[in-house]
């Protein structure tokens, strides 16, 4: 007997059946996805979870790719800081190998240049392991060791500048000292020439000197202080020709072009001559001028003589200098200014000293006070003295010049070439080939009423007159 089943019993199974097969037909059906191409179906319920699964994964990746991150730039930072580090140890050690080569010091350039190899190669061998990405750094620690070497190398630079500012300082030093002993040298030379200037001594043996006890004698005297005087300034003129790199050859043949010397050294005697000829120039007229006939003359000769003998007086023990500063106007100070400008040629100042400032200010009135002029304005105030004392006498001055080629005679001339031979015998020889005449005349004569002060020559060899050949 068969059994039936319920209509209603079906339908239940057929309603559940069809419901357990839309849902498998769900849960397969709401997620695919790709797996080498191939698409594969998960449940709803599989998608829910994954939702939350993802979202914990992309977060997790985001802060693991953050952590790289910073992990990656520690690394760069890190590595920067140890360049810059290797860079300031190169600077170091290269200025400490130019420290080392002045003064020279092989050890220490051996060891400086050692120290800039390694460093080269630290760099060197830090760029190939970030190129191949194989740095091995720990950030921390590689900054502070960075910033360790990049102050040891910074400090090391600065020792080194500073004991190359001190090397620089003791230069210096060294060259204040060597420039103090110049200047100490200088004023030591200028006083030797001020006292060569007053070698014959202090005018101070004048100073009891009166006008009633005044001879001849005094005046010879004086004249030998007053060319030492002289030559002492020709020596410091030729000392600054020579200085500027003048020819004095030709400066010789431009004074005396026709001058025949036995010895290179004689040619001291033709600068002599120039400044004396130029010096002493006027000195037979009472103003000193070379021509003073429009000055009015002292109308008596007492009173002519005490007012020279004055002014010798009140000028012997001065200092020409301070007296010029203080008395522009006087007659000593145009004398000292007309001579000068008279001697030191504007061309000649030009070279010696490169401007013209000291005769600009000469002749503005003022005083240089250089050791030049300074030793002009000694040798002007005893040529002015000594123009001062010969007009002190009763007698009439005048003063003479030997012309050249004039036979040498004993009572008018004085040869000044003492080591010649010229100056013996074979002067006055009268036989001919041993005669000498006057080649030009170095310091004039002077005359004093009926005394006769000798002229100072140079002697040549005679020259034969085309009525002797």
């Amino acid at each position: 007997m068969d059994t039936l089943t319920p209509k209603s019993a079906l339908n239940s199974k057929n309603k559940l059946a069809r419901t357990f097969q839309k849902v498998i037909n769900l849960r397969t059906a709401t997620r695919i996805t790709s797996n080498n191409g191939i698409c594969m179906l998960t449940s709803q319920c599989n998608v829910k979870e994954d939702f939350f699964t993802d979202r914990n994964s992309q977060q997790f990746d985001k802060n693991d790719i953050d952590a790289r991150g910073r992990q990656q730039r520690a690394v760069l930072e890190a590595l920067v800081a140890k360049l810059f580090a290797g860079i300031t140890s190169i600077k170091a050690a290269y200025a400490e190998l130019q420290m080392a080569q002045n003064p020279y010091n092989s050890d220490a350039i051996q060891v400086a240049d050692q120290a800039v190899v390694d460093e080269l190669k630290a760099i060197s061998e830090l760029k190939r392991s970030f190129l191949r990405k194989e740095l091995d750094l720990s950030p921390q620690v590689t900054l502070m060791l960075a910033e360790i070497q990049e102050q040891q190398g910074s400090m090391k630079t600065y020792e080194i500048t500073i004991k190359k500012l001190e090397t620089e300082a003791d230069l210096k030093d060294s060259n204040i000292t060597s420039l103090q002993n110049q200047l100490d040298n200088s004023n030591s030379l200028n006083k030797c020439l001020y006292k060569r200037l007053n070698s014959s001594g202090s005018l101070s043996m004048f100073d009891n000197l009166r006008l009633t006890v005044l001879s001849v004698t005094h005046f010879v005297q004086f004249l030998h202080y007053t060319l030492r005087s002289i030559r002492s300034f020709v020596k410091l003129m030729i000392r600054e020709m020579d200085s500027v790199h003048w020819d004095l050859d030709v400066a010789v043949k431009f004074i005396e072009p026709d001058a025949v010397f036995t010895n290179p050294s004689h040619r001291f005697f033709a600068f002599e001559s120039f400044v004396n000829i130029t010096m002493f120039e006027g000195f037979n007229r009472p103003q000193f001028q070379p021509s003073d006939h429009s000055q009015r003359q002292p109308p008596l000769e007492t009173h002519r003589n005490c007012l020279f003998f004055d002014k010798f007086k009140k000028l012997t023990n001065v200092n020409p200098r301070h007296f010029l500063s203080h008395n522009p106007n006087s007659s000593f100070a145009k004398f000292t200014r007309a001579k000068y400008l008279h001697l030191v040629h504007a061309k000649m100042e030009c070279s010696l000293f490169g401007n013209l400032n000291q005769r600009k200010l000469v002749k503005s009135g003022g005083v240089p006070d250089s050791s030049f002029f300074v030793a002009f304005a000694e040798m002007a105030k005893r040529v002015w003295l000594l123009h001062c004392l010969a007009f002190s006498f009763d007698e009439e001055v005048s003063i003479f010049q030997v012309r050249k080629n004039c036979r040498f005679s004993e009572v008018y001339m004085e040869c000044v070439a003492e080591e010649a031979s010229f100056c013996s015998g074979e002067i006055t020889g009268g036989n001919g080939g041993g005669e000498f005449s006057v080649g030009f005349t170095v310091v004039p004569g002077f005359k004093i009423g009926k005394t006769v002060i000798q002229s100072q020559v140079y002697l040549s060899p005679a020259t034969p007159t085309p009525a002797s050949r």
